[in-house]
């Protein structure tokens, strides 16, 4: 059904009529706009338009001014806390357009998810693939909303002191993309002027700088410590460890940890978590000869095939209504509720946990 509006070329807009034709009249915000409710139309179709123009010339400067002044104080233009939305990759007759990647990423309370231990390291990630690869296809707001979110990130990081290496890796892939992109390409890739994208890569040297600078306060604790634990305990901890890099730092900490980062065994557990699924490596849990140094097995099939992911929550998406949204273990729990609007009769097994490549992989037409 058409849309009726008051003016057939689209509602809302004003028009004036020229030699030429009519015109559209455009306004840079609402107070230009009300300040030119004051201009009679006898006026703007009068022939001694000379002194007009040039009010006008100013008014529009004076209001450029104030536009500019407000994107640049302005942290975030937008407010959108959904904790939902609708995935479209096609228009149908109950529904027009389509969800970008820059489109989820405003809308989908991002700010608030990296306050989450459980959804930092997803957030930082999903940062990450956006940042090698689809910062371009990201529109001028959602660029500015990322560099927003990844402000807070940063911050968070210097503040709590939490998972350093992983946004240094986000910066400098960041930075070497961004290197790229205005050196070889320039103009005709990025949104906006080169120079506010200079601007932010002096901003990410300086909160790389501020990163290598970091300082770990040491922890004063009066009562028991890892140290203290058994050993038989602190391997199992290590254990539960699937990165590598934690592994081998934990084992620069103490003589004793460094022996435990060692074991055959660990590092073999290590490779059938990450590498069992994976093509040929199938039997590496039949492979019984002491004479395999699992360290550097691990190390070789890492170069060869992606490691597993693990993180501690994760977006979801509904394959019954094609949602994407937080899940809230929580509220899921005591009060039923599925973290969005869904009309199956068994939604839990609708859903499914959306790594950050499959997130990049849904915006993808």
């Amino acid at each position: 059904m058409p849309f009726l509006g008051k003016d057939w070329r689209s509602p809302g807009w004003s028009w004036t009529k020229t030699d030429r034709g009519w015109k559209r009249i455009v306004f840079f915000g609402h107070e230009l706009e009300d300040n030119n409710k004051d201009i009679d139309l006898t006026e703007l179709c009068s022939d001694n338009n000379e002194n007009l123009f040039v009010g006008e010339v100013c008014e529009l400067a004076n209001t450029k001014r104030k536009k500019e002044f407000y994107n640049n104080n302005t942290k975030s233009q937008f407010v959108f806390r959904d904790k939902w939305i609708y995935v479209q990759k096609g228009s149908t007759k109950e529904r027009h357009g389509y969800c970008t990647l820059g489109e989820a990423l405003n809308r989908l309370d991002f700010s608030s998810a990296i306050q989450d231990l459980r959804r930092f390291n997803y957030v930082a990630k999903l940062f990450q693939l956006i940042a090698r690869s689809q910062l371009t296809s990201l529109s001028g707001a959602a660029q500015k909303n990322y560099f927003n979110i990844l402000e807070k990130i940063v911050r968070k990081v210097l503040e709590d002191n939490y998972n350093p290496r992983l946004v240094k890796e986000l910066l400098q892939d960041l930075s070497s993309t961004l290197h790229s992109l205005t050196i070889h390409f320039g103009r005709c890739v990025l949104v906006g002027n080169v120079n506010i994208w200079l601007c932010r890569l002096d901003t990410i040297v300086k909160w790389q700088q501020e990163l290598n600078n970091m300082q770990i306060p040491k922890q004063l604790y009066t009562g028991m410590s890892f140290n203290d634990l058994p050993l038989h305990m602190q391997n199992q901890i290590l254990c539960k460890l699937s990165d590598a890099c934690d592994i081998i730092n934990l084992g620069q900490a103490t003589p004793t940890l460094h022996i435990l980062s060692e074991n055959m065994t660990l590092w073999k557990k290590l490779c059938q978590f990450h590498f069992s699924d994976k093509p040929f490596c199938r039997n590496l849990g039949l492979t019984r000869s002491d004479n395999v140094d699992w360290k550097l097995m691990y190390f070789t099939l890492q170069k060869h095939y992606p490691m597993k992911e693990q993180y501690g929550d994760t977006l979801h998406f509904c394959k019954h209504c094609s949602t994407l949204f937080w899940k809230d273990r929580h509220v899921a729990l005591f009060l039923k509720d599925f973290g969005h609007p869904c009309t199956s009769n068994d939604p839990d097994s609708c859903l499914m946990p959306i790594s950050p490549q499959h997130f990049i992989d849904l915006f993808k037409f």
